[in-house]
């Protein structure tokens, strides 16, 4: 037997991007035989998923609530292993804290019968309303999650056929309609909407598919990873490395190589050439067509096209840790504005900042005093703002929008902040669109609205060339971790099985 037949070739997939979507990718492809290098332009693997550590705090620069365990744990089980021996995953209740403008709060969680109580603090009658939401979220869920969520969109005829089920979901309403068919309470109306702005939605205008995800939370909960999320994306590194994968951080992409109308390999921006058999961008959507793949080969994502769709809002983030300890302020904090429709109008259609603002305040030091010396605090905390078709000049802007942000958390609550804060550091939508490469800034590429969904989203398997894969965010099902990593798992319908070559 000759040497060639001893060590057969595998087939080779280039990942572009580390962020879950690609980290998840590169765990099923090889679970399936390929030989996979992850090509990442950072530092360090993550993408979003990025981790800033500084002065002895660790902030997780992305994502950083988990829901939808079994969606991870797959991919442990793929390498034959238990994920809860390696991630120690703890979950949260309640899941928010959502205070108003007026001091007050609502604590949102699981439990139904806290959750009833809770309204009726509000409106004793819209218990009775929120119990019909729940079960048409429930039912959106199965049809939306269970029934789609892994399924590729390649063919129109896909989303023909999913038509009558999407129809029961009241897919043509906005998320904020169909909440305001069951609830009738302002606040509460708030409460129960805002979730299509944790994967860059307008809640007003957001694809009512998207009510899923309070059936989803309340289902399989909300978690966080003790040690940061950034534990989940060493733990993948792992995985891939342990299957014979590579990750190569210090790696920008320059161009997409396509030979004969399909993918076959990269072009690094030092001029190295990468040869593969499969290539999967985990870039953002817009990116990967507008700057990875020349426009000759482009026919359905045209510049045209691309300048036309809908992106989502970006966001302002100020990661700061304090030589005190906040322990009134729970894990998940929602601070909304008492503008809340004109304020995402003004995000999102008018694209102008304002200096009002809604705010998501993380302090993981709620559940993990690790993430910061002993007797601190460390926190994040983004306000939606919108993308770079704004006319803000954030080199300028962004410490006088952090100075309004930490002005607000003082008055609120984070007492005497000012006096406090032992680091920091900020993101703005520049960052976004120099760091991360996402086009416009947007943080979550396209918009979850009704036509950038399904089958109108970029496909998982590329329209434009043969062996090009799409994933995460900007592809189908959309943004939030559940979704990125639903994303990969589509490749396992789309993607050939590897030949091993002799």
């Amino acid at each position: 037997m000759s040497e060639a037949d001893e060590n057969p070739v595998k087939s080779r997939a280039i990942v572009i991007g580390s962020g879950f979507g690609g980290l998840a990718a590169a765990v099923r492809l090889g679970a399936r035989g390929y030989d996979v290098t992850v090509l990442e332009r950072l530092d360090a693997p993550g993408g979003r998923a990025y981790v800033h550590r500084q002065d002895g705090f660790t902030f997780d620069a992305g994502p950083t609530i988990i829901t939808v365990p079994f969606v991870l744990e797959e991919l442990w089980e793929l390498c034959g292993k238990n994920m809860h021996d390696h991630v120690d995953l703890r979950s949260l209740s309640p899941f928010y804290r959502i205070r108003f403008d007026d001091g007050s709060h609502f604590d949102y969680s699981a439990d139904i019968d806290d959750m009833e109580r809770e309204i009726a603090r509000f409106n004793p009658d819209d218990v009775a309303g929120y119990r019909r939401l729940l079960e048409v979220s429930e039912r959106t869920y199965k049809i939306g999650f269970e029934g789609l969520v892994s399924v590729s969109f390649h063919s129109v005829w896909t989303m023909i056929r999913v038509l009558p089920g999407l129809v029961l979901t009241q897919f043509q309403r906005s998320v904020y309609g169909l909440v305001s068919r069951y609830i009738k309470h302002s606040k509460l109306r708030m409460v129960f909407s805002f979730h299509p702005l944790l994967v860059g939605g307008n809640p007003f205008s957001t694809t009512a598919v998207y009510a899923l995800i309070a059936h989803l939370e309340r289902r399989f909960g909300v978690h966080y990873t003790i040690g940061g999320t950034g534990r989940l994306v060493s733990g993948l590194v792992d995985l891939i490395e342990g299957q014979g994968g590579r990750l190569r951080c210090d790696c920008d992409v320059r161009e997409i190589l396509v030979e004969n109308g399909a993918a076959c390999g990269v072009l690094l921006a030092n001029g190295e050439r990468l040869d593969a058999d499969i290539v999967i961008s985990n870039a953002d959507s817009a990116t990967t067509y507008k700057n990875l793949l020349p426009a000759r080969y482009r026919k359905r994502w045209t510049d045209r096209k691309l300048r036309r769709a809908r992106y989502s809002m970006s966001l302002f983030v100020w990661y700061f840790g304090t030589d005190r300890q906040y322990p009134d302020v729970p894990h998940h904090m929602i601070l909304l504005n008492k503008r809340y429709r004109s304020l995402l109008e003004d995000i999102f259609e008018r694209t102008e900042l304002t200096d009002d603002f809604s705010l998501y305040l993380h302090r993981p030091t709620a559940s993990d005093p690790s993430l910061a010396p002993d007797g601190c605090d460390a926190f994040y905390v983004l306000a939606p703002v919108p993308h770079l078709d704004a006319d803000v000049d954030w080199e300028s802007k962004a410490e006088p929008y952090r100075q309004l942000v930490e002005d607000s958390l003082a008055d609120t609550v984070l007492p005497d902040l000012g006096k406090h804060v032992v680091t920091s550091r900020t993101l703005t939508p520049i960052d976004f669109r120099d760091r991360l490469r996402s086009v416009k800034g947007a943080a979550f590429g396209l918009q979850p609205v009704l036509l950038q969904t399904g089958w109108f989203r970029p496909h998982n398997r590329s329209e434009e060339v043969d062996n090009l894969y799409l994933v995460g965010a900007g592809t189908h099902p959309g943004a939030g971790i559940p979704g990125v990593l639903s994303s990969a798992k589509v490749l396992d319908e789309v993607v050939p099985d590897p030949v091993e070559r002799r």
